[in-house]
């Protein structure tokens, strides 16, 4: 009876293990766990060659611009109280996009679906 448990108990040990690989893979796929930082963000090459050509050149002017209109307007914004507001529209998001969202990717962030 002993060496019946012992060859039952491998043997579970054995599939648990071998199903694991599955496991991670289907959680990976279907994002489980519910944290964006672990969704996949592949996108295809079309949408990088046109993020690099096209959007980042664009969006590291709209930083430049932006920080300009901050500077201008930053005077008006005091008296309002809203430096904090502006400064994040006008240079801060335009940059987040320019800088730290990947290659060809639709959101910001370091791999991260927001």
């Amino acid at each position: 009876m002993k060496a019946f448990r012992t060859t039952v108990a491998g043997l579970a040990l054995l599939m648990g293990a071998a199903s694991m690989p599955a496991q991670a893979d289907y959680a990976v796929q279907e994002n489980i766990s519910g944290d964006p930082m672990y969704s996949v963000d592949a996108p295809p090459a079309f949408a990088m060659i046109g993020d690099l050509l096209i959007a980042r050149p664009l969006l590291i002017g709209a930083t430049v611009i932006g920080a300009g209109v901050f500077v201008v307007s930053l005077p008006f914004t005091a008296a309002g109280g809203g430096i904090g507001r502006a400064g994040k529209a006008l240079v801060v998001d335009p940059g987040k996009e320019a800088f730290v969202r990947c290659l060809g990717c639709t959101r910001s962030g370091y791999n991260r679906q927001d």
